[in-house]
């Protein structure tokens, strides 16, 4: 003969060995990031050399300007936003800072401002470029180079190539 259990019992067995449920508490943690507004640089152009042509003498100007230019990145988790800066603030700049002209195509950020004419470089912190919001992701900003005067700069070695060199300094504030 053979045994069958019934439903009853089944559920009733089932009950008996299933795992005792535990009486459990619970509670909370608060996670709090204290974020501070910073900025990044970072300069992808360390150095540009400009070469006059017969035609830059002639209209007594050259320039870099495009992809020619200086690209610097920037970034900020301000959520006020930020500014680029540039100077010259080499003690004898050897090409006269009226003649050393910069400017940016780069478009503002929202609510920012762009120095989008040809502007003489000065020996203070001039503003290039700024956003009014986060810019959370790296902004590449080209600066165009314009130097003027040419003859201005003689050859010192007669008849060969002589450098003249400035260095520009790039910093960026949060606002």
């Amino acid at each position: 003969m053979r045994r069958t259990l019934s439903t009853a019992a089944m559920l009733l067995l089932g009950g008996v060995l299933a795992p005792a449920a535990f009486a459990g508490t619970s509670g909370t943690s608060t996670v709090t990031l204290a974020a501070n507004a910073t900025a990044t640089i970072d300069i992808l152009t360390s150095g540009i050399t400009l070469s006059p042509t017969s035609s830059d003498y002639d209209n007594n100007y050259l320039e870099a300007a495009a992809a020619s230019g200086i690209d610097v990145r920037v970034k900020s988790n301000s959520s006020t936003g930020m500014v680029l800066k540039v100077k010259c603030a080499d003690a004898s700049p050897q090409i006269a800072l009226a003649d050393l002209l910069i400017k940016t195509a780069t478009a503002a950020g929202t609510g920012g401002a762009s120095m989008s004419s040809y502007t003489a470089v000065t020996a203070t912190d001039q503003n290039l470029w700024s956003t009014g919001v986060s810019q959370s992701s790296f902004k590449t900003v080209t600066t165009d180079v314009k130097i003027q005067n040419l003859f201005s700069y003689t050859d010192a070695s007669g008849g060969g190539t002589t450098s003249y060199t400035n260095t520009l300094t790039y910093s960026v504030i949060v606002l």
